[in-house]
């Protein structure tokens, strides 16, 4: 679905997430006290029920740390509100929640969509334990057709849709964005370089001889014959891809007419990228236009939702999505917080298809209703062509359930025996693995990833420049990156309370990175932490094997064909992968820095005139005053300062 970016009207705040988008009217009374108490949770909501309006709103159920147990909107929050104090009629997971709820606090808002939209916001900021979680970690990728270039760019994007231009998505992963962007560039010839790049070139890249690009930047194309592709690139990702392709065959059949051979091999090709295009989204969605597509499966007390994304009839991707904390809450619920949550970053397009009914519907469809720019229509489809995709979409995600559902067992499983070899109270839930990557001690880092129940939870690796050790002492490296991860999560989570302590750390190393780890951890009065070092085998790991060290200096291995040792290595690769790929981008930030970047107060552009003008930066630090302020583009001031930095008095 192409968006441009939108611009708000006088006086509207233009970022959604702004807190002028709603009135506040915040009203907060904390009791003390940490055990569940459900008495003195009554009591605190009470105290906030007597000065609450009956006006729309969204409220915030906090525990007496002040940490946010549960996020509910209302139509009218005094009567929503003293719904709790009937405990009686409450279910025992939300009489749980009563009874650890020390504070309030209220948000007021205009409407009861308002309230819908900055309720999913605040779910997805505070992720709170008794609320459905739609845990995704990337961004959905779209691809961006810029608008602030006479020569506009495709390119893939991600975040938020601030550039000017014309946005169409989303898609369900960067796999399936860039096939679709190298086959447009073949049907279109759209440039992808940035404008840096396409304004310092002085010949054809290698794009073009490929015939992936026209060449712009070089005045292969006029600008009206590129504004022409643009304008079919817009048609063809806005639906109208049949238009566009008789267009092209048109033109091809006229050029084989008129014997110009070239030109209709070339459009040719076009027209195979086209066909292409179509032939790998193909799906039955005649008459669906733009639409989103959602089904659900449960089992096991788990929830699995399956989404299409269909745009101007082309499958734009498919992905399984399994939100959380579902249990006692009806499956129409589950798809309802589902859905709020999932727009508040995507933008919606005119349909939402769902494979069943929901209490709160016209409340959806309005609240989506700024999003997509116009009336949204949620429907459950009964029969034709949107039924069979419905059923389409019910089939994949009771399938996707139960991969899920079978890899759980099996994680479960690993975690079960690797409690056992690791000689653990229980099964880890959080796996830390840590790594240092340097080259003779240059650019030395640490890293860190984490593995939980489901998998590698990528949002919380961490890496750090090592600062004390400088030469090639990896134990000291070890000893820092314990130092500096420790002693923070001792300051921010003492209570380790958090979920960010971990219930097992895992080095990538031998008796040497064991020893550093444990001491820096018992200096720090921290000996509660299970401690295993990961290091090749006898063979120097050529035959499969890994020796695991332990803190008093026992050593264990496992068979070479063991599962339990394959998830280990995965760990183990893992950080070892990550803390590669960061050591590479700090490697190459170093190589194209440049001296004066250590000069305070000078910019690119004052740096790069002084570069052009003398040559080199040696030649820089030796130029005299006068020689300083004869290069273009650099004053009085400027000069003096860069002669200063080099040339310090006293």
């Amino acid at each position: 679905m192409a968006r441009k970016t939108p611009v708000p009207p006088d006086g509207a705040p233009s970022d959604r997430d702004s807190p002028e988008r709603f009135n506040e009217d915040r009203a907060t009374y904390t009791m003390k006290g940490s055990q569940p108490d459900l008495e003195a949770g009554v009591a605190a909501i009470r105290e906030v029920l007597a000065t609450l309006p009956p006006r729309p709103g969204v409220y915030r159920m906090q525990d007496a740390r002040g940490d946010v147990l549960y996020v509910g909107k209302a139509r009218a929050l005094k009567t929503r509100v003293a719904n709790y104090t009937q405990v009686d009629r409450l279910p025992l997971r939300l009489q749980r929640m009563v009874s650890q709820t020390r504070s309030m606090t209220i948000v007021t808002t205009n409407s009861e969509a308002e309230a819908l939209l900055l309720e999913a916001q605040l779910i997805k900021r505070y992720r709170p334990p008794y609320n459905v979680l739609l845990r995704d970690d990337k961004s959905f990728p779209f691809i961006l057709l810029r608008a602030d270039h006479a020569f506009p760019r495709i390119t893939k994007h991600r975040g938020a849709r601030r550039a000017v231009g014309n946005y169409y998505g989303p898609f369900a992963s960067a796999g399936s964005v860039n096939t679709t962007i190298n086959a447009l560039q073949k049907l279109f010839l759209l440039r992808s370089c940035t404008d840096s790049f396409f304004s310092r070139r002085d010949r054809p890249c290698l794009l073009y001889q490929i015939k992936r690009c026209s060449a712009p930047c070089v005045g292969r194309i006029a600008e009206t014959d590129y504004s022409e592709l643009v304008g079919e690139a817009k048609d063809f990702l806005g639906g109208k891809s049949g238009a566009v392709q008789k267009k092209i065959e048109s033109q091809m059949k006229e050029a084989a007419e008129s014997l110009d051979y070239e030109r209709a091999a070339m459009l040719r090709d076009r027209l195979r990228a086209a066909t292409f295009i179509q032939g790998s989204q193909a799906i039955n969605a005649e008459g669906v236009g733009n639409a989103d597509i959602f089904a659900m499966a449960t089992r096991n007390g788990q929830v699995g939702v399956q989404a299409f994304f269909i745009r101007g009839g082309q499958n734009w991707g498919h992905r399984a999505f399994f939100p959380t904390h579902t249990e006692g809450l009806s499956e129409e619920d589950v798809m309802e917080s589902f859905l709020a949550q999932f727009y508040e970053e995507v933008p919606p397009p005119r349909l939402i298809l769902v494979d069943r009914a929901l209490p709160e519907v016209d409340l959806l469809c309005e609240a989506f209703r700024e999003g997509a720019g116009g009336k949204v229509e949620i429907s459950v489809p009964q029969r034709g062509d949107r039924r069979r995709l419905i059923e389409q979409a019910q089939r994949n995600a009771v399938e996707a359930l139960d991969r899920r559902l079978a890899e759980s067992g099996t994680k479960a499983k690993l975690n079960t025996e690797l409690a056992e070899f690791l000689e653990l109270a229980e099964p880890p839930q959080r796996i830390e693995v840590y790594d240092n990557s340097h080259i003779q001690g240059a650019q030395a880092l640490g890293a860190m990833i984490v593995s939980g129940p489901e998998g590698f939870i990528k949002g919380q690796y961490r890496k750090w420049n090592i600062k004390t050790a400088q030469t090639n002492d990896d134990f000291a490296m070890m000893r820092e990156v314990f130092q500096r991860r420790f002693s923070r999560a001792a300051d921010e989570d003492p209570d380790r309370d958090g979920g960010t302590w971990p219930d097992l750390v895992l080095i990538d190393g031998g008796k040497g990175q064991m020893s550093a780890a444990r001491d820096t951890l018992e200096e720090m009065g921290i000996e509660d932490v299970p401690l295993i070092a990961i290091a090749k085998g006898p063979h120097h790991g050529r035959d499969g094997r890994e020796v695991f060290h332990f803190p008093d200096g026992r050593e264990k291995m496992l068979p070479v064909n063991s599962a339990l040792l394959f998830h280990l290595q995965r760990l183990r690769d893992e950080v070892h992968r990550f803390a590669i790929g960061a050591h590479r981008d700090k490697r190459s930030r170093a190589i194209t820095a440049s001296p004066l970047d250590e000069i305070p107060g000078i910019g690119p552009a004052r740096k790069r005139s002084m570069l052009l003008h003398f040559g080199t930066a040696s030649k820089v630090r030796a130029a005299s005053l006068e020689d300083l302020q004869r290069a273009p583009g650099v004053s009085a001031a400027v000069a003096q300062t860069v002669y200063d930095f080099y040339h310090p008095r006293g």
